[in-house]
């Protein structure tokens, strides 16, 4: 049976997906609800919980701990894969704490790591790790007299080993401590299956040898982010697919909940959350594990977007499941408290965000670069070289002749009209085209129209039309939309009525982008109204000049007119310009070879971007609100850059990713708009005015002009519908 979206997890690899299947299982079997609920009424944390040996004996421990250190040398992204499905069961004890200091003990330079790790590993000994307020220190013959204490820190009561900060000279360091030679206090905490403790270690002396070298505090936190984060994403996952199973289930008014609009949103917003945690984990994740030079901050990313999402989708879980989810009985609380425990172990938010701005500000940008497989390095070279004649082409028509003719412009078309290229060669051919300095045509519309075309129209259409728009010689429109059926498309009244040698259209299209210079026109028309609504529907090609096609152009609220209102009077269009079959052009506009189609970017380039967010704030005094908020904004398109990138990736592994494509879409619907809202906001009374010296024009118009982002396309409610439904399963309406 196929899984829905939300149960695929942060692993991409086959690797992963079998490791993360293995995990789930084995807690399914093993950490029992039993147990769970028995640590909930004990009040007190045993050192050990029922399933301890069990979970040791997995082995999972090292996996991020390199193998000259007695790990795995797996890395913290298999890690963090484990601890997702680990973290689905919202175990007790201090399994994950462990495999934090575990993790960092084993990037460290120290010796102290060596001779702790074996027990850590085996499972024999715990550990924990601390972020809060550094302890002070002073030099004390061959070491350090530690002074201060910590809250809330994880799993301290029985830890054998804990790992504290602590300012050394004028840095701050981790230093390696005994359980036995601190005071712990038990402390009462918000997760009532994993406890906390203050740590107090005021006249406790340690060796030089017991500070971990190697390790800057920035990298100390970026892996300690990973690890409780992968941890919360378990939570969002279980959470995501409890609030969707109940929606489906519910039954009030005589309809299951999720069939209200409400109730399926917030459901919706819940995956969508969901698929942002994960891409921010797997990111930071990957970037550690390579050292790359901005891998703390893509780990800081993930801490500005990760905790809070956890603690929202629990929040959001809770409400789905109305008086139930209130309920001591219910889980939910549960995974809400380990939520906000997590949260609080990651810092305030304010913190959080603050050192994404701070990086951002600085001038560091994270690239979202795919990873090829080695295959695709004998596809460049190929690829490259049919490339470089086009590419020495002076006469600009010429060359764009040259790009149609030989499949480049839409390459994942079949030959003649593209190169029959798969996923890989798709994003190789857009590296070398770019690389190349080749300046594709903008298809447009007529990009939709040729994938049509080639899919089901005849050999002619393919000739005359499909032929001319990949040389860039034809301009299309799309007469989709009406009146009375823009998202409700199937909705549409245009009537096609047979006549000798064609048909004649008669209604009204609106919201048709470019009409006014189109020479074709896509157009569909309902030519049986004694049919369901998405049956009787045929799909034409119009000429743009034929009698009775009236254009009027719509003045939009930029003063400009993109988009046209088109009228068809007995509009006479011949049988050979029918696409497919007659009746099927519902199965026309909506299964064509879009879907093969690798999307490389889910941003709208044409509005506010984050180019523009960097560029606005460069030179800019910011105020503290308006850093957080450049910070969140910063966050927010790093993590919309790397769905995009996880969509890619799965699209080479062969997966579906329709959902995950819609979440990016959506996401990047509304960056654009946040963005120049932001614009606006710092400028004050230069961002409604014209002001000289100032992004004044630009930004008023990136302003009015993006909210269209949410409309056009299927709106941001429509959009809402489909990912719930096709996502999290839930009924439709």
């Amino acid at each position: 049976m196929a899984r829905n979206a939300y149960e695929l997890g942060l692993g991409l690899s086959d690797e992963h997906v079998a490791l993360a299947d293995s995990v789930r299982s084995f807690a399914e079997r093993t950490i029992t609800s039993e147990q769970v609920r028995a640590a909930v009424d004990a009040r007190t944390e045993d050192r050990f919980p029922p399933f301890w040996s069990a979970l040791a004996g997995q082995d999972l421990l090292g996996l991020a701990v390199p193998e000259d250190r007695g790990g795995h040398g797996a890395g913290l992204l298999t890690l963090a894969v484990a601890l997702e499905a680990l973290g689905r069961a919202v175990a007790p004890g201090p399994f994950v704490p462990t495999a934090a200091a575990a993790a960092v003990l084993g990037a460290a330079d120290s010796k102290i790591g060596i001779e702790v790790l074996p027990g850590l590993l085996d499972g024999t000994r715990t550990a924990t790790i601390a972020l809060g307020r550094p302890l002070s220190v002073t030099p004390e013959g061959d070491g350090y007299a530690l002074s201060g204490s910590l809250d809330a820190v994880v799993s301290a009561e029985h830890a054998d080993v804990l790992l504290l900060p602590a300012v050394v000279g004028d840095t701050v360091r981790w230093i390696v401590v005994d359980g036995a030679d601190v005071t712990i206090t038990p402390q009462d905490s918000v997760d009532v299956l994993r406890g906390s403790a203050r740590v107090e270690a005021t006249g406790v002396t340690v060796g030089a040898d017991r500070v971990l070298d190697g390790l800057s505090a920035r990298r100390v936190r970026s892996v300690v982010s990973v690890v409780f984060g992968a941890e919360a994403v378990g939570v969002l996952s279980w959470c995501v697919a409890a609030a969707a199973e109940y929606a489906k289930t519910r039954v009030q008014f005589g309809r299951p909940i999720g069939q209200f609009q409400g109730v399926k949103h917030k459901c919706a917003h819940m995956g969508i959350a969901l698929e942002k945690a994960r891409a921010a984990i797997w990111d930071a994740a990957s970037a550690l594990d390579t050292d790359d030079a901005t891998a703390d901050f893509a780990a800081e990313v993930a801490a500005v977007i990760v905790p809070d999402a956890a603690v929202t989708v629990a929040q959001d879980c809770i409400q789905v499941h109305g008086g139930i989810g209130f309920t001591w009985e219910h889980d939910a609380h549960l995974y809400y408290r380990r939520a906000l425990a997590i949260r609080g172990v990651l810092g305030t938010r304010e913190e959080r965000v603050e050192r994404v701005a701070e990086q951002a500000l600085a001038g560091v940008v994270r690239q979202s670069e795919l990873e090829l497989p080695p295959e695709a390095e004998d596809l460049r070279g190929v690829v490259r070289a049919a490339l470089a004649p086009i590419a020495g082409i002076d006469d600009e028509d010429d060359q764009l002749i040259a790009l149609g003719d030989g499949g480049w412009v839409q390459p994942h078309l079949p030959k003649p009209y593209g190169r029959g290229a798969g996923p890989l060669e798709q994003i190789v051919i857009a590296q070398e085209v770019k690389s190349a300095g080749i300046a594709l045509p903008q298809l447009l519309m007529g990009g939709w129209a040729v994938q049509a075309v080639v899919a089901h129209g005849s050999e002619k259409q393919k000739q005359e039309l499909a032929v001319p728009t990949l040389r860039g010689d034809l301009v299309w429109c799309q007469l989709f939309s009406e009146p009375g059926a823009g998202s409700d498309l199937a909705s549409l009244t245009t009537k096609a009525e047979k006549v000798d040698g064609g048909w004649k259209i008669t209604g009204q299209k609106i919201w048709t982008t470019v009409a006014q210079f189109a020479d074709w026109a896509m157009l569909i028309a309902r030519t049986d109204p004694a049919r369901p609504k998405h049956e009787g529907i045929t799909y034409f090609v119009l000429d743009m000049s034929t009698p009775g096609v009236t254009v009027r152009p719509l003045r939009e609220m930029t003063g400009s007119a993109l988009f046209n209102e088109v009228f068809l009077d007995d509009v006479f269009v011949p049988d050979e310009n029918v696409v497919g079959e007659v009746n099927d052009g519902w199965h026309v506009a909506r299964t064509t070879l879009a879907g093969e189609r690798v999307a490389l970017s889910q941003k709208m380039e044409a509005y506010a971007s984050d180019k523009d967010l960097l560029a606005f704030v460069h030179g800019r005094e910011l105020g503290s609100v308006g850093r957080h908020r450049f910070g969140e904004l910063i966050a927010e398109s790093q993590t919309i850059d790397l769905i995009g990138s996880r969509v890619v990736l799965k699209q080479l592994s062969g997966a579906d990713v329709s959902t995950t494509s819609s979440v990016g879409k959506l996401l990047g619907m509304g960056l654009g708009q946040s963005i120049s809202e932001f614009v606006v906001a710092e400028l004050g009374a230069a961002g409604v005015v014209a002001v000289p010296g100032q992004p004044s024009d630009k930004a008023m118009e990136q302003l009015i002009a993006g909210r269209a982002t949410t409309i056009y396309g299927g709106t941001t409610e429509v959009q809402l519908n489909v990912i719930a439904e096709r996502m999290l399963g839930l009924p439709r309406d």
